[in-house]
């Protein structure tokens, strides 16, 4: 379980939450997921209307100046402010994912990645946006096709025709950072690579799980001496280069040679797959590392197949939002206008909403609150971009866990101080 065992994360899996300081996962080995992120699209889909509503009056002596926060539930919050205003809430966001995707899709829903070979010899490899596929699961699914007899390739052929989007989403700056990484449908370790560049100018590989590939030398080029993790789907040629390159490399690693062209694809109807891998950990526990390490890159990996799998792939962020909104008009009727979703991991300020209704997403999600990061004795989450601070979650009470949620948008970040004040009733 992520939250009983505590290790030091490897800079292969850094993330930034929405504008936070970077976070670390455990090892995938150990624990087995990941930090990354990417944006939605910035289509005005979303649930609800959405209606920006002034700050309204402080609170607090002055550490509430534009925000709002309540506690309890949100038929009869015990606390509040501002409740039915609509805020940017930054990361705590995830959590309205988070439920959509538990109840859409199932706690112990896996992700597939279909591997199928064609009377030429050539393998296709379709995927349906696993985010866990990283150098160690290619490793795994090598080692199950050797032991299903495949002993050479001629093309590998890399299929990605599940997720279909046109452009960045809202919310990526489209840098070099892993935090901008692009999501997708087949995607390794992130769309990020993990290089060090010598001093002598040679790139190779930052990590013993990734072989050195030829795209760490051309994307590494210009980078300073050091360790780096950056970026690669910047340029989208790079992705399917990426991909392809890393399971060329761990396929001759173990005797299965490559002999053609590595290129994008649709693998043929009608051919059974020789192997379609599951993914190593089922969505619950994707859910809790998403939640405890605040992965944009997850979180919106969750929200585009939660779209594909109420209307079909290819997914896409209008079928994402779409699907959201309706499972939230029969789920929680009364405030699914007042929650506005651009996509699925907060980092667009176009996301908005109100506290009461955060609050009763927080109320539905009460049988996950295991979920939810644990801070003294406290189950809360975070959210940070500049100028927009949050916390929602479950404070620990004489009646067992009760809701709360704080958002602030304005320019100082008294969150902390303000959870101190409702923990003592203000």
């Amino acid at each position: 379980m992520f939250l009983l065992v505590v290790k030091p994360m490897p800079p292969r899996l850094r993330q930034r939450q929405a504008g936070s300081p970077f976070w670390r996962l455990p090892p995938l080995g150990l624990l087995l997921l990941i930090i990354l992120l990417s944006a939605g699209s910035s289509a005005s889909a979303g649930l609800g209307k959405r209606q920006p509503a002034p700050c309204g009056p402080p609170a607090l002596n002055g550490l509430v100046t534009c925000g709002g926060y309540g506690v309890g539930s949100d038929r009869s919050p015990r606390l509040g402010h501002n409740l039915d205003r609509s805020f940017t809430p930054a990361s705590i966001l995830k959590i309205v994912t988070a439920l959509a995707a538990l109840e859409i899709l199932g706690p112990d829903f896996r992700f597939a990645t279909r591997f199928t070979v064609n009377t030429q010899g050539d393998l296709f490899i379709q995927g349906f946006g696993d985010p866990l596929l990283d150098s160690e699961e290619v490793l795994v699914i090598v080692k199950s096709l050797q032991a299903l007899g495949l002993s050479q390739v001629h093309d590998l052929i890399l299929d990605d025709s599940a997720f279909r989007l046109s452009a960045m989403g809202a919310g990526n700056d489209g840098t070099l950072n892993p935090y901008d990484a692009a999501n997708g449908a087949l995607a390794v370790n992130f769309n990020t690579i993990n290089v060090q560049v010598m001093a002598d100018g040679r790139v190779i590989s930052a990590e013993p799980q990734t072989p050195t590939l030829p795209l760490m030398a051309e994307a590494g080029r210009h980078l300073a001496p050091g360790m780096q993790r950056i970026n690669i789907s910047q340029a989208k040629d790079r992705v399917p280069r990426y991909t392809g390159q890393l399971f060329q490399a761990l396929l001759a690693k173990n005797g299965i040679q490559v002999q053609g062209a590595i290129r994008t694809g649709t693998t043929p109807a009608g051919l059974a797959p020789l192997l379609v891998h599951r993914a190593r950990e089922p969505l619950v526990e994707m859910v809790r590392a998403m939640l405890r390490y605040s992965s944009n890159y997850i979180a919106n990996q969750l929200f585009l197949t939660v779209g594909a799998s109420r209307y079909d792939y290819p997914a896409d962020w209008p079928k994402a939002r779409r699907a959201v909104q309706n499972f939230y008009k029969t789920r929680l009727p009364k405030v699914a206008p007042f929650l506005h979703l651009e996509e699925g991991s907060g980092l667009s300020r176009k996301n908005t909403v109100t506290p009461a209704a955060m609050l009763a997403v927080l109320e539905a999600f009460r049988p996950f609150a295991d979920l939810l990061p644990e801070k003294n004795t406290q189950r809360i989450k975070t959210g940070t971009m500049e100028g927009v601070y949050s916390l929602a979650g479950y404070l620990t009470s004489e009646n067992g866990l009760e809701s709360f949620v704080i958002i602030l948008n304005q320019r100082k970040n008294s969150r902390e101080a303000v959870l101190e004040r409702l923990k003592r009733g203000l």
